[in-house]
């Protein structure tokens, strides 16, 4: 006999505005008790000093995490020149001090040699995992750290402003496993004056935004009402919601069928795409499967369960 699950099938996205000071994971854990939901995940962790856009995915929107992981990021950040810390924000030691105050035109001379594919060693507090150990784990041990540069991806960073000569605010969007600290800790180095994030916001993931975004308090609030049940449930996006990049294909209840056993449905008439690649399968509003389609033919790679 198989084991029953516990908590509700609850499907969808969470967009929260992650709190100051609150760990991913118990962001995660925070809102899955919220909702008594069976299963829950995030995309793209976010450091405690961080707040900002978390989407988290409760039931069958889990499967669509590397949609929305994989989706360009936009951050706001500060940064303070004049020290180097070891974990390349406020939280951490300082390590490197200099008493330079770069000026606002050395700066934005700067910004364009860190845009485009860039190699970017991640800080030495972060999770990457060193055989089998995160690498924050081994640093808060005392253990010295050393990661491979990597290539990233970053689309645009801006100075937007600068309210006083040792603080500088920034604005940048980029790819899946970029770093903010670890630009902010390289701009310092080649400034010859060193620096560390004293405050980041994430504005974006993939398809989410700032405006779609609910608070911890505003969850907490909706969850303690008499109809908590129902009025928490409004807060929740559409499972597809992170699948905006892909192509949509409506099928017939039939071919929707055939998709949830597995099957390959062959597209036909004047609307079927005649592009190839990743889809993902609607029926009547219902997100059926992610797909692929190739040679005028759905194939379902992963199905959702509407149970």
């Amino acid at each position: 006999m198989a084991r029953r699950k516990k908590g509700n099938p609850i499907n969808g996205w969470i967009i929260l505005d992650k709190p100051v000071g609150m760990t991913s994971t118990q962001a995660v854990g925070k809102v899955r008790w919220l909702f008594q939901a069976q299963k829950a995940g995030h995309a793209g962790t976010l450091d405690p000093l961080a707040t900002g856009i978390l989407p988290i995915a409760l039931g069958e929107a889990t499967k669509t995490v590397p949609y929305a992981v994989d989706g360009q990021k936009s951050y706001r950040f500060t940064v303070r020149w004049g020290a180097e810390t070891d974990t390349d924000d406020a939280e951490g030691q300082v390590v490197k001090r200099s008493d330079v105050s770069p000026p606002r035109d050395a700066i934005e001379a700067l910004l364009p040699s860190f845009i485009g594919e860039v190699m970017q060693t991640p800080p030495a507090f972060s999770a990457i995992k060193i055989d089998g150990q995160r690498a924050y784990d081994l640093a808060r041990q005392g253990e010295t750290v050393q990661l491979e540069a990597r290539p990233v991806q970053i689309d645009r960073l801006e100075l937007v402003d600068m309210p006083d000569p040792l603080t500088s605010v920034f604005e940048a969007e980029c790819g899946r496993g970029t770093y903010v600290r670890a630009i902010a800790r390289d701009m310092g180095r080649t400034l010859g004056c060193f620096g560390h994030v004293i405050a980041l916001r994430r504005t974006r993931v993939g398809p989410f935004r700032e405006a779609q975004a609910v608070t911890m308090s505003e969850l907490e609030d909706a969850a303690n009402l008499e109809d908590g049940g129902i009025e928490i449930k409004t807060m929740l996006r559409p499972v597809e919601s992170a699948l905006a990049e892909l192509l949509e294909v409506t099928v017939s209840q039939s071919d929707a069928a055939r998709l949830a056993r597995g099957q390959t449905v062959l597209l036909r008439g004047r609307d079927a795409p005649v592009m190839s690649g990743e889809a993902f399968a609607l029926s009547k509003g219902t997100l059926i499967a992610l797909c692929e389609i190739e040679r005028g033919e759905l194939r379902p790679l992963r199905v959702f369960n509407h149970a």
